[in-house]
C-alpha cells in the first residue's frame, strides 16, 4: 500500500469517525432538545393548573367573602351603616380639606350651625314651658330627690337596727316587725315636705 493510499485510507477512517461523531453530537443534542421541550411543557402544564386552581379558589374565597358581608347586612343593616358612617368619617378626617371644599361647604356649615342651635333652644323652651305646665320645676325635682334619699336612708337605718337587734336577742330577722315607711307626698312637684 502506498502512501497515498494510506493517507487516503487514514483520511476516509477519520472521516467516518468524525461523521459517526457529528451523528451522535445530533442525536444528543435532538434528544436533549426534546427533553428540554417536554420539561417546559410540563413545567408550563404544572404552572397552568396551579394559576387555574389559584384563581378558581381566589373567586370561590371572594364569592364565599360576600355572602358573608351580605349576609351580615341582612342581619345586621344598623351596625353596617353604622360601621359604613365611621369608616367615611374616619376616611374624611385622614384626608386633608382642600380650599375649594372649604370655599363651597362653609356657608352650608354656617346654616347648619345656626339651625342645630335654633333646634336645641326651641327644645329648651319648650321643655321648660312643658315642665312648668306640670308644676315641675328644679327647686321641686330637687326635692323630691331629696326625699326619696330620705327614704332609702330610713329604710336602709331600720333594716340594720332590725338585723342587729335580731342577732344581739338571738331572734330571726324575719319575725322583726318593719318598720312604717314614710308617706310621699302625693302632689307632683309640689316643692313642700
Amino acid at each position: 500500500m502506498t502512501v497515498a493510499e494510506t493517507l487516503h485510507s487514514g483520511a476516509a477512517a477519520v472521516s467516518d469517525k468524525a461523521r459517526t461523531a457529528l451523528d451522535t453530537a445530533r442525536e444528543t443534542a435532538g434528544t436533549a432538545v426534546e427533553t428540554v421541550r417536554e420539561t417546559a411543557g410540563t413545567a408550563f402544564e404544572t404552572a397552568r393548573e396551579a394559576s387555574g386552581k389559584a384563581i378558581e379558589t381566589t373567586t370561590h374565597g371572594a364569592q364565599d367573602f360576600s355572602a358573608r358581608a351580605v349576609a351580615l347586612a341582612e342581619a345586621n343593616p344598623l351596625s353596617v351603616l353604622v360601621g359604613g358612617l365611621a369608616v367615611g368619617m374616619l376616611t374624611g378626617s385622614l384626608l386633608p380639606r382642600t380650599d375649594r371644599e372649604a370655599q363651597l361647604l362653609a356657608p352650608v356649615g354656617r346654616r347648619l350651625s345656626l339651625t342645630a342651635h335654633g333646634a336645641v333652644d326651641a327644645a329648651k323652651e319648650t321643655a321648660r314651658s312643658e315642665f312648668a305646665g306640670l308644676g315641675l320645676s328644679r327647686n321641686a325635682a330637687k326635692d323630691q330627690v331629696g326625699k326619696l334619699l330620705g327614704n332609702v336612708i330610713t329604710a336602709l337605718t331600720a333594716a340594720g337596727t332590725a338585723a342587729v337587734t335580731a342577732k344581739a336577742g338571738g331572734t330571726d330577722a324575719a319575725d322583726t316587725p318593719e318598720p312604717a315607711a314614710p308617706q310621699a307626698s302625693t302632689k307632683t312637684g309640689s316643692a313642700t315636705n
